[in-house]
C-alpha cells in the first residue's frame, strides 16, 4: 500500500455535503434562485415575484389542515385501460409509470380533517399524475369525496389542476362531467357547500364541469384557467387576445371567480368562508 493510501486511508469518514440542488429552488417564472428552506416556509411560492409553484396532494393536505392531521381516503377501486388503449405506449405502462414516479393511484386525492376546528373533506388533484386529467379513477374520487362530505355533515373542497379529460379513456372519461354535476347536486340537496380553489393550470373538461360549479370560486394568483388554449382562441376567432387572458385575475375582474387568494391566505380565508356557510358547524372542542 502506498503512503497515499494509507493517508487516505486514515482520514475519518465525513458525511455528503449538501449539494446545491438541494441547497436552492429556482423560481420558474423569475429565475430568481432562492433557498430551498425559504422558499419552502413561504408555502412554495417564489418570496421575489409571488410565484405559485405546482404542488401536490400531500403538501395541500400539511398546510391547509389544523397541526397537519389528516386522514386519507381509500381510492376507489376501478376498471383500468377499459378500451385497451395504447399510442407510442400502452395505458397500462402508462399508469405504471405514473405511480412509481407519483406514490398515487391517481390523479385526484381526497382527505378527512379539520380546518379552523371544522370538519372538511378537502380533495386535491395533482398536475404531476398525467397532468391532473379527468378519468374514470377521478370521476370516482370525486364521488367518494362528495359522499364523505355528505356523511360528516361537512363542506367539500377541491382544489383542481388538469389538462383536461385523459384520452386514453376516450369517451368514458367525457362522462365523468356530468357525473360529478350529479354528485354536486346531492351535495346540494343535503345543504352543504362546494368550494373551489382553482390552480395552475386548469383547463378543459374540468373547466367545463366541476371546476365551476363551486358555491364559491377561488383561484390562486396567476393561476392559468380556461377550456381551450389561447392560441386556438386567436386562431379561431382571428384576433389577439388581451394581456392575461385566462389568468386568474382577468377572470376575477371579468366575474368569472370571486375572489384570488395567496396560498399562505388560503386557510384562513376557507376557515372564515366554512363559518358563514356552515354556521350551525360547532369547532371541535
Amino acid at each position: 500500500m502506498s503512503w497515499l493510501s494509507r493517508v487516505r486511508s486514515g482520514i475519518p469518514f465525513l458525511p455528503k455535503r449538501q449539494s446545491a440542488e438541494n441547497l436552492w429552488h429556482k423560481c420558474g417564472k423569475c429565475g430568481t434562485m432562492v433557498f430551498v428552506k425559504e422558499w419552502e416556509e413561504n408555502y412554495s411560492v417564489c418570496p421575489r415575484c409571488d410565484f405559485h409553484d405546482r404542488i401536490g396532494p400531500t403538501k395541500r393536505f400539511e398546510q391547509l389542515f389544523d397541526t397537519a392531521q389528516f386522514d386519507l381516503l381509500p381510492a376507489p377501486q376501478v376498471r383500468e385501460d377499459p378500451l385497451r388503449f395504447k399510442d407510442t405506449k400502452r395505458y397500462t405502462d402508462r399508469l405504471k409509470t405514473a405511480r412509481a414516479a407519483n406514490g398515487e393511484r391517481d390523479a385526484l386525492v381526497n382527505a378527512r380533517g379539520k380546518i379552523d376546528g371544522r370538519k372538511v373533506v378537502l380533495g386535491v388533484q395533482d398536475f404531476a399524475f398525467m397532468g391532473g386529467s379527468m378519468g374514470i379513477a377521478v370521476g370516482a374520487a370525486f364521488v367518494a369525496g362528495v359522499r364523505a362530505a355528505i356523511a360528516d355533515k361537512a363542506p367539500y373542497i377541491l382544489f383542481t389542476a388538469a389538462g383536461g379529460a385523459r384520452m386514453q379513456e376516450g369517451i368514458l372519461s367525457l362522462m365523468q362531467m356530468p357525473r360529478t354535476t350529479v354528485a354536486l347536486a346531492e351535495l346540494k340537496e343535503a345543504g352543504l357547500p362546494y368550494i373551489v380553489v382553482l390552480t395552475d393550470p386548469t383547463t378543459g373538461g374540468v373547466t367545463a364541469s366541476y371546476a365551476m360549479l363551486g358555491d364559491i370560486q377561488l383561484a390562486e394568483p396567476g393561476a392559468l384557467i380556461g377550456f381551450a388554449g389561447q392560441r386556438v382562441i386567436e386562431q379561431t376567432i382571428r384576433e389577439k387576445l388581451p394581456e392575461g387572458f385566462q389568468r386568474a385575475e382577468y377572470l376575477l375582474e371579468h366575474g368569472m371567480i370571486d375572489m384570488v387568494v395567496s396560498r399562505g391566505d388560503l386557510k384562513e380565508k376557507l376557515g372564515l368562508l366554512i363559518s358563514y356557510l356552515c354556521p350551525k358547524a360547532k369547532k371541535a372542542a
